[in-house]
């Protein structure tokens, strides 16, 4: 067993590195005429290639092992395009068969998504090869020069998160108040028939011999308390507050009322 480990050891460390075999592209514009095509070389780049608007780039390899040469099929083969100042970068996948081999085209005048924003400034374009049995690699094959990209259209909502106004709150102004004197003689005015009230009632006599009676205190204390509620809305209460405590009380005082009613009609009629 432990023979058998060793072997898998020196297996994995002398595993064969990949490799690419006849790297070539191929510049060709619109009508199909060829440009400019060459193969590439894996330790110097070529000089830059350009694209322009209506371009394409067609870019062919076979991945094999420097070992035998045998093609391989990595299980991740994907194209860097990377922009060394701005730092940004696109991957897009590549397809390789089986044996290896593997094709790959770009369209300027349909880019893929994966194409980064693009200036006067050229993409270094790499390869990077990953595989569980082999060790991974890459390749440094060029750099390209892409038309710059299109402004992209703002977006609806761009406005609202950029820096906005400091908000400006408008205060209604305070609320004038009357002089003392008008105050005054209004509030004369209010309480004047109470005055009266109790001038008449100090001529006449306010008679209320029962009311402290057993049978009409419960209606006068649950007047009282009504009364105390209404108070108590203006002062703190919502509505529903008061809604609740009115239907608490409505009961009592409706037989309450009856009791202190029946009470009034027996004295009246002399039977008390």
């Amino acid at each position: 067993m432990l023979h058998f480990s060793w072997l898998l050891l020196v297996a994995h460390v002398h595993a064969a590195s990949l490799s690419l075999q006849s790297p070539r592209f191929t510049i060709s514009s619109s009508g199909a005429s060829q440009l400019r095509a060459d193969t590439l070389s894996l330790t110097q780049k070529p000089e830059p290639l350009t694209l322009g608007p209506s371009d394409t780039l067609k870019l062919t390899f076979q991945v094999t092992e420097t070992d035998g040469g045998n093609g391989v099929q990595p299980h991740q083969t994907f194209l860097r395009f990377y922009d060394t100042i701005s730092g940004e970068e696109g991957i897009q996948p590549v397809r390789v068969t089986p044996g290896g081999k593997a094709k790959f085209e770009l369209n300027v005048a349909r880019p893929p998504p994966s194409l980064p924003p693009t200036t006067d400034r050229p993409l270094a374009v790499s390869l990077i090869l990953g595989s569980f049995v082999h060790d991974p690699a890459t390749f440094d094959l060029f750099d390209l020069y892409v038309p710059a990209s299109a402004t992209p259209a703002p977006h609806p909502d761009e406005a609202s998160f950029h820096p906005q106004p400091p908000i400006a709150h408008t205060f209604r102004p305070e609320q004038k108040v009357p002089p003392k004197v008008v105050s005054a003689f209004f509030a004369a005015l209010v309480l004047a028939p109470w005055v009266a009230l109790l001038g008449l009632w100090s001529k006449v006599g306010v008679r209320v011999p029962h009311l402290l009676s057993p049978r009409i205190l419960p209606f006068t204390v649950l007047l009282g308390a009504f009364e105390v509620l209404l108070v108590w809305y203006w002062a703190a209460l919502n509505l529903g507050h008061v809604l609740l405590y009115a239907g608490i009380l409505a009961l009592p005082t409706i037989f309450a009322g009856k009791t202190a009613l029946a009470t009034t009609g027996e004295w009246r009629a002399g039977k008390h």
